[in-house]
């Protein structure tokens, strides 16, 4: 995930892309609003992290100029707390607001909300119960926590809840997630489902994939 830090606070700027590219994103940075604005509309990003106060040209100008061609997921940072302000910023596009000095906790969980939103109304976003797949990005979490999955166990999972409540057999599972080629081991459907289970953290009292035995597997809406 690309994002655009557009503040003319280098400390800050610094600060928040370290915290950024510890946690996976990839980012770039302008100092003021003007090149902010260019660079926002010539390039592709997944979230813009836009100071109000800039030089050449402020926050809140930036914002109605991006809304004219882009609709880019933007946050708006900050110093200020009047309540005028956050109406105003999110009257003109903004998808959310930051108030300086802000925890980075608080940051990244407005960056998550934000394009998870995004990725709602793009239909990009398949659920059920806490689990999220991210099909544009090829990403997953549950309870807000990423996950970590292989290729095939993201095709695996992706496949069973893009058919939900429906139940799979093993045959079709096999032939739509490895292809009808594959000449691997009968029960390699068992033990990816297996795998699965560990990476979405599953317990006997908090299952998301149902085993219905004797047919297959399935995730229903709980």
């Amino acid at each position: 995930m690309r994002i655009l830090i557009i503040e003319d606070e280098k400390e800050i700027v610094r600060f928040i892309e370290l915290e950024l590219r510890h946690e996976g994103y990839e980012t770039a940075a302008c100092l003021d609003g003007r090149s902010g604005l260019e660079a926002a509309l010539r390039e592709s990003f997944d979230l813009i992290l836009l100071d109000v106060m800039l030089p050449e040209l402020n926050g809140m100008e930036v914002l109605r100029r991006l809304r004219r061609e882009k609709d880019t997921p933007v946050i708006l940072v900050t110093a200020r707390d009047a309540v005028m302000d956050k109406v105003t910023g999110l009257d003109a596009g903004a998808s959310d607001y930051i108030t300086k000095p802000f925890h980075i906790e608080e940051l990244l969980a407005r960056i998550r909300a934000a394009t998870r939103k995004t990725a709602v109304q793009s239909g990009f976003l398949l659920t059920a119960g806490d689990l999220s797949l991210d099909t544009a990005r090829r990403t997953a979490s549950r309870a807000g926590a990423e996950l970590t999955l292989t290729k095939t166990q993201y095709d695996l999972l992706e496949y069973m809840l893009r058919n939900k409540n429906i139940v799979l057999t093993r045959e079709q599972l096999l032939s739509e997630v490895w292809g009808y080629a594959y000449a691997g081991e009968s029960n390699i459907v068992d033990v990816y489902v297996r795998y699965v289970r560990g990476r979405i953290h599953e317990t006997e009292d908090n299952r998301l994939i149902e085993t219905v035995r004797g047919v297959g597997y399935v995730i229903r809406d709980k």
